[in-house]
Order: structure tokens, then C-alpha cells, then sequence
């Protein structure tokens, strides 16, 4: 019998060659596994195909948060380099931060940029992270979007490119805020954007903009004894009144990544999507009831992540694993620039 809260039921084999490097030229032509969670039965597609499986009325719900070149790199008085990851803007120009590496930064310090841009960085909170106060609050943010990477994941094993400015973004992106990228909206176009609004399909936004919470590794062997660290999310008024009508009228909402539902959740009240704007913490793993989206697309998660989690509470965790065994033997491409999975 598996045991659903116990961190080592969500470890799967993963040959490393199948962790995409770098995007495809052509988003949509990424591989589309289609898991119909009634039938249990898996097909396998193109994303292009999606347009064919969603029906006219239904609300595709989108994450339009912009990733940011939250990537910088510094250095101390005695030219030691320290790189910075930018997380949450607190106010003015600070902003919560990590630091690596950690232990060469021993006391409150200031760290050069650039000519224009310098940092006041704190000591470490509990959790190991930092304030850092730049100089200059009126310009400070142009030199960062001058001179800032774009924080590609651990697993993508080579330096971030000007070209990734682009391809480490959705089509749609607007909203600046997130270190990491909602991925499930990669395999968007605008050409097939077009043809679902053609077709009827309405697209609504939210924002979730994604910080530590998402990418942070599970320590704690009991999953239900992990604590999500919080993201900043907002549904637009608009956004709420076309689920609530599709909701209350039968007509199916289909989630964008695991940013989507996790927004949805938070602002679902009694049988009502609420807008507004909030903190959220909000972790879902099997056991935990999905009250607004009736499909969900998303890319192929790491072992032992939330973002696993999240898809087997879903899919069903049998389901999920049977997939995921599958996309292995049939070399799908895994994490941010790989291919997708629709669960309907």
C-alpha cells in the first residue's frame, strides 16, 4: 500500500538526458500527453492540438506574471563575487533575496553591480534569507533589467542566453514579478491564441507571481508537515464573474499550470471565486479536494516536488505515476522547456 504522504512515493527514474536544455523553435509543436481521468486512457498529441479538444464556452485561465532578470551578481570590497536571486519587492527598492554563496557574507555589507548599482544586504533571516536595499530608488530597477540574468532553473545546465529573455517567458507575460516562470504557458502562440478566442474559448487572467514557494524543495519526510512559503496572487474582478457564470452554467475551466489552480483555490469561498489580491501559502497534495478547475495543462514536474503532488491530486496518484512512466519510455521532454500533459 502506497503511502500518499510520504516524500519517497513521489520519486520516479529520470534518465538526465530527457531534462530539455533549450526550448523548441516552434512553441506549439511541443508534445501534448493526454490523460483522460475518467477512462484512465492516455494518447499522445501535439500541443497544437488542444484548440481541437476544447469546446466553445469553455475558460482557459492563464497566469500573465513576467518573469524578472532577478539574476545578479555582485561583488564585496575585496572583489569576492556573490550572486543574488531577487524573490519578493518589499517596498521602495527592497527586496527579499538569497545569497550564494551564503557563508561569504558574514555581516551587513554593501555589494557593487555595476558603476550605477550597488546593495546595502542584510544578515540571514530563519529561513536564510536576506533584505538588500539598493541605491538609486528612482533608477535603480532600469540597471537591473540592464544588466540582470534571467534565472534559469538548477537543472538547466548552461548559462542563461539574451535569447532566453524571450523563450523563459509565455507569449502573454505582462505583469513583472516572478524568479521563476509559469511553464505550463510556454507552448502558447499567439496564432493559437487566436484560434481558441475563434473557436469561443474564453481566456481570462490571473497572477501568481512565483517565488520561493514553488520551487523550494520538501525537506521533511511527511509531505503534510511542509510549509509552502507564500506568493503574491490576484484575481481580476472580470476573471472571477466569467468562472463563477461558467461554473454556475456547466461549462468547463481549464487551468494553466499549477500557479492557475493554486490561485483559484485560494480565492474559492463557499462556492464562489472571489477576487482580489493575496498572499497565499496554499499547498495541494492527494487528499486535498480541487473545487474550480475541471482540467488542468502542465509541463512533466521534478521527483519529490509540490508541483507533483499538485498534478497527483488531480490526476489520481496512480494515474500520475502511470504517466509519468510512460513520458520516460517515450522520451518526452521534461521540466521548464519541455513538452505538456492536459488532464481533462
Amino acid at each position: 500500500m502506497v503511502d500518499l504522504l510520504d516524500l519517497n512515493s513521489y520519486d520516479y527514474y529520470l534518465p538526465q538526458e530527457l531534462i530539455a536544455q533549450y526550448p523548441l523553435k516552434d512553441r506549439s509543436s511541443s508534445r501534448l500527453m493526454h490523460i483522460d481521468r475518467k477512462t484512465g486512457t492516455i494518447s499522445h498529441l501535439y500541443f497544437r492540438d488542444l484548440v481541437d479538444l476544447l469546446a466553445p464556452g469553455e475558460v482557459l485561465v492563464i497566469n500573465n506574471s513576467k518573469v524578472i532578470p532577478a539574476r545578479l551578481f555582485g561583488y564585496k570590497d575585496n572583489g569576492t563575487k556573490i550572486e543574488i536571486l531577487l524573490l519578493n519587492h518589499l517596498d521602495g527598492s527592497k527586496w527579499k533575496c538569497m545569497v550564494h554563496p551564503g557563508k561569504r557574507l558574514k555581516r551587513e555589507q554593501v555589494l557593487r553591480f555595476s558603476p550605477q548599482l550597488e546593495g546595502w544586504v542584510s544578515l540571514p533571516d530563519e529561513d536564510g534569507l536576506r533584505v538588500i536595499e539598493f541605491n538609486n530608488p528612482d533608477t535603480y530597477w532600469n540597471e537591473i533589467e540592464r544588466i540582470g540574468h534571467i534565472p534559469l532553473p538548477p537543472y538547466i545546465k548552461r548559462e542563461d542566453k539574451a535569447e532566453d529573455r524571450q523563450t523563459y517567458q509565455t507569449v502573454y507575460a505582462e505583469e513583472a514579478g516572478s524568479v521563476a516562470a509559469p511553464t505550463a504557458g510556454f507552448h502558447f502562440t499567439e496564432e493559437m491564441l487566436s484560434q481558441l478566442k475563434e473557436k469561443g474559448i474564453k481566456i481570462v487572467n490571473i497572477i501568481l507571481h512565483i517565488g520561493m514557494g514553488t520551487f523550494v524543495p520538501i525537506k521533511t519526510q511527511r509531505i503534510d508537515q511542509h510549509k509552502m512559503h507564500s506568493e503574491f496572487c490576484t484575481i481580476p474582478e472580470e476573471t472571477a464573474n466569467v468562472i463563477n457564470k461558467a461554473k454556475l452554467e456547466g461549462r468547463r475551466v481549464i487551468a494553466v499550470g499549477s500557479t492557475s489552480i493554486r490561485t483559484l483555490e485560494s480565492f474559492w469561498n463557499n462556492g464562489i471565486l472571489m477576487s482580489g489580491s493575496k498572499w497565499t501559502d496554499i499547498f495541494i497534495y492527494p487528499g486535498k479536494n480541487i473545487q474550480v478547475a475541471d482540467a488542468l495543462i502542465t509541463n512533466f514536474h521534478l521527483p519529490k516536488s509540490t508541483l507533483l503532488m499538485m498534478v497527483s491530486a488531480f490526476a489520481g496518484y496512480e494515474l500520475t505515476r502511470k504517466a509519468y512512466e510512460i513520458a520516460v519510455q517515450e522520451h518526452y521532454r521534461f521540466f521548464s522547456y519541455g513538452d505538456a500533459m492536459y488532464i481533462s
